[in-house]
């Protein structure tokens, strides 16, 4: 019975409209501020600081190396940096502690795939925590007061062909043109992150 009212509110939900902040991420919500972080290692051997993002958009991709849902997305982050180049930052950043994961391995990932953007690791954990990430991959953007504007999916399917739609793009585009952004949160799915076990 409980099941069966559970099933009920989800489905209520589901048709009343699009998520609302705080669904499925627990830790922030859509207007929560941007975390900053400082001197994280880039895979290029420079390291990143949040104040060295410039742009009004900003996309946050908490990712890894292993995973293959995070695999299965490398291209598209890949084409989609290209495509908005120039009009917005593209950070990509791993925190698991798998060897697999570490820094030297996301140097050659990152080489053999062409990454074109930073791809930067976080030993500390705390950015990913502080955005209450739980798989990879999973997307943040801030708008240019660098508050959450939409978390969650890349887009609906990891199967790029089967794509219906494109929760990313279609943020960052609405952003853009200065419209409404009309699906803040969706569920991200993919590999739990490898967080540290205290």
């Amino acid at each position: 019975m409980i099941r069966l009212a559970s099933l009920v509110v989800a489905v209520a939900a589901f048709v009343a409209g699009p998520s609302m902040a705080g669904e499925f991420n627990k830790v922030v919500s859509i207007g929560d501020k941007a975390p900053t972080f400082e001197k994280l290692p880039n895979v290029d051997d420079s390291m990143l600081n949040s104040a060295d993002l410039k742009n009004d958009v900003v996309v946050v991709i908490v990712t890894c190396n292993k995973c293959p849902v995070a695999v299965a997305y490398e291209d598209r982050m890949i084409a989609f940096t290209k495509k908005f180049k120039g009009k917005v930052d593209v950070v990509a950043v791993n925190v698991n502690a798998a060897e697999a994961d570490g820094p030297d391995k996301m140097k050659e990932r990152a080489k053999e795939k062409g990454f074109n953007f930073p791809y930067v690791y976080d030993a500390s954990q705390n950015l990913a925590k502080s955005l209450g990430a739980k798989v990879t991959p999973e997307v943040f953007v801030f708008n240019k007061d660098r508050k959450i504007v939409y978390m969650g999916a890349f887009d609906d399917n990891i199967k790029e062909d089967q794509v219906k739609s494109k929760y990313l793009e279609n943020t960052v585009e609405a952003l853009l043109a200065g419209k409404k952004v009309e699906l803040a949160e969706t569920k991200a799915f993919g590999c739990g992150v490898g967080y540290n076990r205290k």
